[in-house]
C-alpha cells in the first residue's frame, strides 16, 4: 500500500490565490486518513470519499511532511492514470 503526492503545484492551476497545492491519494482508504491524520490534516477535507477520485487538496508544507513521512511523489498524469485504472478497474 501507498500513498501518492502529485506535482500539481508547479502549475498555474495547482495555485489557489497565493498557495499553491497538490493532490494526495493512496491505495486504500484507511491509508490515505492514516497519512492524513499523521500530517495534521482534518479528515472532514476528504474529497470524492469512497470513489476513485478520493483524494486530499494539500498546501506545500504538508506535502512535505507526507512525503517525509513516505508518500510517494508521481506526476498530475500519473495520478491522472492512476484514477482512470480504478474506474475502469
Amino acid at each position: 500500500m501507498t500513498v501518492y503526492v502529485d506535482d500539481m503545484h508547479t502549475r498555474q492551476l495547482g495555485r489557489l490565490g497565493r498557495m499553491r497545492m497538490s493532490h494526495m491519494m493512496a491505495d486504500s482508504t484507511a491509508e490515505l486518513l492514516e497519512m492524513a491524520d499523521r500530517i495534521g490534516l482534518d479528515r472532514r477535507h476528504l474529497q470524492h470519499a469512497g470513489t476513485g477520485r478520493e483524494h486530499f487538496d494539500i498546501c506545500l508544507s504538508r506535502r512535505a511532511r507526507a512525503v517525509a513521512a513516505g508518500a510517494v511523489e508521481i506526476t498530475m498524469g500519473d495520478m491522472a492514470r492512476m484514477r482512470r485504472e480504478r474506474r475502469e478497474g
